[in-house]
């Protein structure tokens, strides 16, 4: 067994702090990562805390990562010592379902074990990327290009994917008019895409004083949601919209800004289940449709579409002993727009 430093919550009741954990042995198909960068995404605390429930404690958050690859196994074949890696959202899946072999492991019928909060299929639970290594058997790491600032890139493991999936599997490009809801984490990586490839992006917030971050993003249009002649404009408007918000909020108040045949694509989860109009739907022939991340296939193509356009996340790189105050920060959307931890910190 590796030995491996790294950050835990004990309970749902308790901040994070370091911990000690041991990864298995490098097998014939796996490769050991040093973990350099790791992203902070909102579902962490949801998880840490038990919002969702099933927590598993000790809990080592962390499904944004990139590092170097510092061993592989003798049956390696996609990776070297001393090339940069990347883990996602999950690290192995059944492999035999019609999903996984549609290479949509994210929607395996069986057994996903995702990175953190979740377990192996031999049971073993598994730990995240607030650590300072980790195995995963080849097959579920990604290829990082060099290219660009690997503390952008980390937080592409997940926002990026999540964001960047609904775009491509509704093939939105040049023509559409798309709205991004919210300006966080995800929402502002939904925009630089959705303007990357081409669309008309605006970005509905109840913030005024996103709008200049919002244009400097990619955004062409930005509407103050608080303002009833400002939402009343953009009625009936929009082919796509993607809504990324967690918070409570009504999906009603958005699907009227769709136009006929329009898509609303969820990737944000509210803690309870609003309700949806039927109206709104039958009138306009709208959709609501919910999307998660992509599977390994289409999350190394979003990261070599981002080497390509020079796209990342803006970050704030921060130290891994302030990631409790990171999550106080978090809760009162005080980031623009991810933590990042810098894992040299743990050393």
């Amino acid at each position: 067994m590796i030995a491996t430093k790294a950050y835990a919550a004990k309970a749902a009741s308790a901040p994070l702090a370091p911990f000690q954990l041991e990864r298995k042995d490098v097998g014939p198909n796996d490769i050991q990562i040093e973990i350099q960068y790791c992203g902070v995404c909102h579902s962490d605390i949801h998880q840490v805390r038990d919002e969702w429930g099933g927590s598993i404690f000790p809990m080592v958050p962390g499904h944004e990562i990139v590092g170097k690859v510092i061993k592989v196994g003798d049956a390696v074949t996609k990776f070297k010592v001393g090339e940069t890696a990347g883990i996602g959202c999950f690290v192995d899946s059944c492999r035999h379902c019609p999903s996984c072999e549609a290479g949509e492991e994210q929607y395996c019928d069986n057994h996903l074990s995702f990175t953190y909060n979740g377990t192996y299929k031999d049971g073993a639970p598994t730990y995240g990327g607030y650590s300072d290594q980790i195995v995963v058997d080849e097959s579920y790491a990604l290829h990082i290009s060099d290219k660009l600032p690997l503390e952008g890139v980390a937080p592409l493991l997940c926002a990026g994917i999540t964001t960047y999936s609904p775009l491509m599997t509704w093939k939105i490009g040049k023509g559409h008019k798309v709205a991004v809801v919210g300006l966080g984490g995800l929402g502002h990586m939904g925009v630089k895409f959705a303007a990357s490839l081409g669309a008309e992006v605006t970005v509905l917030s109840t913030s005024a004083s996103k709008k200049d971050d919002a244009l400097k993003l990619g955004a062409h249009h930005f509407v103050v949601t608080k303002d009833e002649e400002q939402v009343k404009a953009v009625a009936g408007t929009f082919d796509f919209i993607l809504n990324t918000i967690s918070a409570q909020h009504e999906y009603d108040f958005y699907l009227q800004m769709l136009k006929l045949d329009g898509t609303m694509v969820l990737v944000g989860i509210p803690p309870e289940a609003p309700q949806v109009s039927a109206f709104n739907l039958i009138s306009k022939r709208r959709r609501i449709a919910g999307s998660m991340i992509g599977g390994i296939k289409e999350t190394q193509e979003m990261l070599d579409y981002c080497a390509e356009q020079g796209i990342v996340s803006d970050v704030e790189v921060i130290n891994i002993d302030y990631i409790n105050e990171a999550y106080e920060r978090m809760l009162k959307n005080d980031v623009r727009y991810r933590f990042v931890i810098d894992m040299e910190s743990l050393k």
